[in-house]
């Protein structure tokens, strides 16, 4: 859980200052952004309400993820949000539904990837994470892959099986690597174009760290290409350095830190003492 925030902070300075550089250096100006905050705001509607949902009440569950994405809102609305999404969040009488293809709904999806117990579940609860500001086919898939990723990692499946069940789920092209594209890849923070790079990261990678460098060093949409790999890179390796943790922890939001945690207890067992 904390790898998708911590890889938000990391690549945070690098999606206004795009970098090809696998070895750039954990810049002082680094922050958290709308990345971890609707992370955190999906870590409280699951805490909230974990419930198993069925098909027929989907849209009810959509309901408490909306209501969380406008809450956490207002606890950070400068946190560099995409303008549609602000306005959205913003109006907090309406809840009107919101048709983005931008990789929003996939960068807070990593949570639900741990809260649950089988892949059918995960499937109908990235979707109504979705409903109410990523009601497109392309988000909807962005945010179940991710999802679906951090459930077979956490389960312990190989590199090959997740990658496997990715490209035949979700029909990704992931047959290439993070030096394949880097010379030529730009940023683009729609999902179809953001989230398969991403998860390649993690693919090409060989601990939680070179994860997130592989996906900052792409020059794309840093920060939550970062999450996106670190979410998953840390449910697959299981733990994140010393010197990553005290860098990142130290630029949390106490509600942030406080939400992430209490998550982290419930539903990730190897991270209950990791931070409190």
């Amino acid at each position: 859980m904390f790898g998708a925030i911590f890889g938000d902070i990391i690549g945070s300075y690098y999606e206004l200052h795009c970098t090809k550089e696998y070895d750039f250096p954990l810049h002082r100006e680094s922050t958290f952004t709308d990345d971890s905050v609707m992370t955190a705001a999906v870590c409280k509607a699951i805490l909230l309400n974990d419930t198993l949902i069925k098909k027929n009440c989907l849209k009810q569950r959509a309901k408490e993820f909306a209501v969380q994405y406008k809450q956490f809102y207002s606890y950070f609305p400068n946190a560099g949000y995409g303008y549609l999404f602000k306005k959205w969040a913003s109006d907090m009488k309406k809840s009107n539904i919101q048709h983005s293809y931008g990789n929003g709904a996939a960068m807070r999806a990593v949570p639900i990837g741990y809260a649950y117990d089988n892949i059918e579940q995960v499937l109908l609860q990235a979707k109504a994470s979705c409903l109410y500001t990523h009601n497109s086919r392309e988000a909807v898939k962005g945010a179940q892959a991710v999802a679906c990723a951090v459930f077979l990692a956490a389960h312990h499946e190989s590199k090959e099986t997740i990658k496997s069940f990715i490209c035949q789920k979700f029909k990704y092209d992931l047959g290439y690597s993070v030096n394949d594209i880097r010379p030529y890849y730009s940023f683009d923070s729609r999902t179809n174009y953001s989230v398969p790079p991403a998860i390649v990261s993690f693919l090409d990678s060989s601990n939680y760290e070179s994860a997130v460098r592989n996906a900052v060093s792409l020059g794309g949409d840093a920060d939550t290409m970062a999450c996106i790999a670190g979410g998953i890179a840390e449910a697959f390796y299981g733990d994140i350095p010393e010197h990553i943790k005290k860098f990142c922890y130290e630029k949390l939001d106490y509600t942030i830190k406080k939400i992430a945690a209490e998550f982290c207890r419930k539903y990730i067992l190897q991270s209950k003492n990791l931070f409190s």
